[in-house]
């Protein structure tokens, strides 16, 4: 049986995506920052007969939480077949180039950038004893400099710029560690869920959940010939060649 480990995964998004990937009959290993509500997704699972899901306390803005995920994963096994870096919040509401200040970027920063790190690096090792090594990094459309950069777009959001900058962020490190992995059998993408209906958006979206994670999935099961150091935004961009970053 495959493996899988999601990160921010006792509700929203993750949560789907854990409950997506046990159907087809990966183990999954469902992060939550929090360990109560990581055992209350675990028990929802188990009311619907999903019972090859564990949860566990995994905080990506700590290192000893995720130093001490890694060790409880590598002692149930030795091997980890995707990673999805799924945790990330959105900061306060307005975001101001001019205005917010530096502790708002370092506290949005660390789970949505440096937690993807501290994850990807701790777990490296289990992964690369995955016979075909798949990591995904949760991203956003919002994220594009190219869509950014058209500044007379009143439609295009930039309210956002903690959140935009470090998804931003998370792609060029998807791009590098792409790179660095490139002979090897790892495939990394960055993956945009859509504007999806959850907690994250106050429930406002043009995606459900169920979507969402069907599009963070598609890229955790590519075989060897599909893509990697790519970002996909499918809501907006069905055509990968024409996706922006």
């Amino acid at each position: 049986m495959k493996s899988a480990l999601v990160t921010g995964a006792n509700k929203g998004i993750g949560l789907e995506v854990v409950r997506e990937l046990a159907k087809k009959g990966f183990f999954v290993y469902l992060g939550s920052r929090n360990l109560e509500n990581g055992l209350s997704a675990l028990e929802k699972l188990k009311s619907e007969g999903i019972s090859n899901v564990e949860a566990f306390q995994l905080d990506v803005t700590i290192q000893e939480s995720v130093d001490r995920a890694r060790n409880v994963i590598g002692e149930k096994t030795p091997v980890l077949d995707v990673l999805i870096n799924n945790a990330g919040i959105s900061g306060d509401f307005e975001q101001s180039a001019l205005e917010t200040t530096a502790g708002e970027y370092q506290k949005v920063y660390d789970t949505n950038v440096f937690g993807a790190v501290r994850v990807t690096q701790a777990f490296i090792d289990l992964l690369e004893k995955s016979h075909e090594p798949r990591i995904v990094n949760v991203s956003t459309s919002m994220a594009s400099l190219s869509l950014a950069a058209d500044i007379s777009n009143n439609n295009y959001p930039k309210r956002y710029v903690v959140y935009q900058s470090s998804k931003s962020a998370l792609n060029m490190y998807t791009v590098n560690l792409a790179f660095e992995l490139r002979d090897t059998p790892f495939k990394v993408n960055a993956v945009c869920p859509g504007w999806t209906q959850t907690d994250f958006t106050g429930h406002q979206g043009t995606s459900t959940p169920e979507e969402a994670a069907r599009r963070i999935i598609k890229y955790a099961l590519i075989d060897q010939d599909g893509p990697t150091g790519k970002f996909f935004s499918e809501e907006y961009f069905p055509e990968p060649a024409n996706c922006p970053w």
